[in-house]
């Protein structure tokens, strides 16, 4: 069947539009971090769930909070504390003596856009309750089962795994996200322009310039963008390559790596690719499409072993091997 790649091209900058207004609002807050932003927007259409990691102050929380007030949507925030309870965060059934009855009483997790802040400060059971509502879409609060509203996107902060009073992620629980992003430090001419509008201590307002709608239209039209076959077999060689490098000549990664990348990894790189040429007004993926978006939706899954660990490689590492050496169609 004969896929009509203008047309298709023609429909993703129709619907597209709404991305420069957004992106004006950000950046009224937002100085820099052009990266980060990207990255939401990408989560955003494509129906995943990001994690961004880097120290305090790097201005991870505001990003998503300013993202949130240009979307017509409910947002929550949630601190996440080492005494934080799977209650405090899904909600729990309130006995009311006037009528003998249990009344429920949603959780902060009942919202559109969800900041998970500090993640890795809260025990095992409150990110496990989390990342199930973040896979099944619906929460259980003792016997009643509800449903999370669309678009539903949890953006979770951690801290660097090496500071004070962190909760390191399982695996199994790191899968569940789409993307994990490195935020790092602006550079001096962002510095200086932060320094000033913070000293200025100017109140900026953002206007809400997307409705859920739009969101959810365009994730329609992201999902209709043209991939070709030499590109999924491309995605499909990449994961491969994770899991046997030996047989894509990669001997040198045996002995890096512990365990390969889930097949969620192909799933996301797809989406997430498409979300990617949505952003730049096209209808078509091509392969700098999945070498762009790869390292965050790859980072979180390759496991390293002691060996790479000792000589102190990280998986970015290990995944710029295996770009520089699969063929790209």
């Amino acid at each position: 069947m004969a896929v009509d790649v203008a047309a298709i091209t023609e429909k993703v900058k129709e619907e597209s539009l709404f991305i420069s207004n957004l992106l004006q609002e950000v950046n009224k807050v937002m100085v820099g971090q052009s990266y980060m932003i990207e990255r939401l927007l990408i989560a955003l259409l494509a129906d995943g769930h990001v994690l961004v990691e880097g120290v305090p102050g790097l201005a991870k929380t505001t990003a998503v909070k300013t993202l949130s007030q240009a979307i017509q949507t409910q947002f929550s925030r949630i601190q996440f504390t080492p005494d934080l309870l799977p209650a405090d965060l899904l909600g729990t059934q309130i006995y009311q003596p006037k009528t003998s009855e249990f009344t429920t009483k949603k959780g902060p997790i009942f919202t559109n856009i969800l900041l998970a802040d500090e993640i890795n400060r809260a025990p095992a059971k409150v990110q496990s309750a989390l990342l199930e509502a973040m896979q099944e879409k619906h929460v259980t609060i003792a016997d009643e089962t509800f449903h999370l509203t669309e678009p539903f996107l949890v953006l979770a902060t951690q801290n660097p795994i090496e500071q004070e009073g962190t909760y390191p992620l399982p695996e199994a629980q790191l899968d569940r996200f789409m993307l994990k992003l490195r935020v790092t430090y602006p550079n001096k001419a962002e510095e200086l322009d932060i320094m000033r509008r913070m000293a200025a201590n100017q109140k900026v307002e953002i206007n809400a310039v997307v409705n859920p709608k739009d969101i959810l239209k365009a994730r329609e039209v992201v999902s209709s963008i043209y991939m070709d076959e030499k590109v999924e077999a491309y995605i499909i060689d990449i994961i491969f390559a994770t899991r046997e490098p030996k047989m894509f000549g990669l001997e040198e990664l045996e002995n890096l790596i512990q365990f390969g990348a889930s097949p969620r990894a192909s799933i996301y790189l797809n989406r997430a690719a498409r979300a990617h040429a949505f952003l730049k007004g096209r209808g078509y993926v091509t392969p700098q499409d999945i070498k762009t978006i790869g390292f965050d939706v790859l980072r979180h899954r390759i496991i390293l072993s002691y060996e790479a660990e000792s000589e102190e490689l990280t998986t970015d590492h290990v995944i710029k091997k295996i770009f520089d050496k699969i063929e790209v169609p």
